[in-house]
């Protein structure tokens, strides 16, 4: 049996000389020709048979062919059943593969513990994505993992699959108890003029009107009997008072600031279960960049797989010297004095601002006096010899 794959050809038709003409001219080896009647025949290679068909259609001349029954043949077939046994065994080794490594880890049951710092602990135990099942002791994990993360009472692991269950139970925080029973006094906070006094525990020492310095006794928590017997007690009230506040706010008229120049490189990562495969070959050739990071997860049923693709988009950015008008330095000046009466002023009502500009050749500063109406009373322990 011959090793190379021959076709048999039969050619008939009215432009038979110019196909055999057509033949030699292409240099295609034909063994065994002959002419019987107005048919043509010979055995030409597997490989020239699609340029026969073409010179045929050309010539308009009707063939026939049929494969010899060749090792060349037999082995043409069993190309495409081995190509599909082995496809069929890396299936069942993917398969097999997969049920055997964790692919998702699922955390039910934690409230005020982020997943994030869950994940982390688990991966100290070297339970992530990629790990193989088998290796894992999920036991002897669920009993570690409440002294690794605080707040943590008791976890549960199971497998399913090619998945890993957390099941947490936080611990019930102790509810804090208000110290009622300590002796104290309410003492004033500034040096300020008392709009309203209330004394819901303890005995007032100063009424409506009265100017008290800081660190004055508003409320004592000593109180004295009728028969003349003294005890203490945990003053409280609400004291409210006008006082001054003042608070300086400075900038300088040269900033140094990093300024975008325009361009940009994007580099991507194939994230595969816990490794990293660089998508770029070149490195980052940026002296001084910002970067901005997103992840793309593969998404399949609806439920994410361990493989994404990690993108990092670099703009490079040069130092560059900013220089503020006196105008443009007081307005950001400003800002910063509407963040302080935001974030610190909040629960104050302010009755007047005073705000005086002074600068030098380098900085400006801003001194705001503030006249307030607020809680001046603070809570000062009571101690007894």
């Amino acid at each position: 049996m011959k090793l190379k794959r021959l076709v048999r050809i039969n050619v008939q038709g009215k432009r038979l000389s110019e196909f055999i003409n057509l033949i030699h001219e292409c240099r295609i080896e034909c063994r065994g020709q002959f002419c019987r009647g107005e048919v043509f025949h010979g055995d030409i290679f597997h490989n020239d048979l699609t340029q026969i068909q073409k010179i045929a259609k050309e010539c308009e001349v009707e063939l026939k062919t049929a494969e010899y029954d060749t090792i060349g043949k037999h082995l043409s077939r069993c190309n495409k059943r081995i190509g599909l046994i082995i496809g069929l065994i890396l299936a069942v080794c993917i398969a097999v593969y997969f049920s055997d490594v964790i692919v998702t880890i699922e955390i039910s049951g934690n409230t005020s513990i982020s997943e994030e710092v869950i994940l982390t602990a688990l991966s100290e135990l070297d339970i992530k994505p990629g790990v193989l099942v088998h290796s894992i002791d999920l036991e002897k994990c669920s009993n570690r993992l409440p002294f690794l993360i605080d707040g943590v009472a008791w976890v549960g692991m199971h497998r399913t699959g090619n998945r890993i269950v957390v099941q947490i139970r936080e611990t019930v925080p102790i509810p804090q108890k208000v110290k009622e029973r300590i002796p104290c006094n309410v003492v004033s906070d500034h040096d300020a003029e008392i709009t309203s006094i209330l004394a819901r525990k303890g005995f007032a020492m100063f009424k409506e009107g009265d100017f008290v310095p800081k660190g004055a006794l508003l409320i004592s928590g000593v109180i004295q009997s009728k028969t003349g017997r003294t005890s203490v007690s945990h003053a409280m009230g609400e004291v409210r008072g006008i006082y001054s506040e003042i608070v300086s706010f400075s900038g300088s008229y040269r900033n140094d600031e990093q300024k975008l120049t325009g361009r940009t490189d994007t580099q991507r990562t194939l994230r595969l279960f816990c490794l990293d495969i660089p998508l770029y070959f070149k490195s980052n050739t940026f002296r001084n960049s910002s970067s901005e990071y997103s992840e793309n997860p593969l998404i399949l049923f609806g439920k994410k797989l361990p493989i994404s693709i990690k993108c990092r988009r670099l703009s490079e950015t040069v130092r560059s010297e900013k220089l503020y008008t006196p105008e443009e330095l007081k307005n950001r000046l400003m800002n910063k004095v509407y963040l302080y009466e935001k974030n610190f002023l909040g629960d104050v009502k302010i009755i007047s601002r005073d705000i005086k500009t002074s600068s030098t050749d380098e900085t400006l500063t801003l001194c705001v006096s503030y006249k307030l109406e607020g809680e001046i009373g603070r809570q000062q322990e009571l101690f007894i010899k």
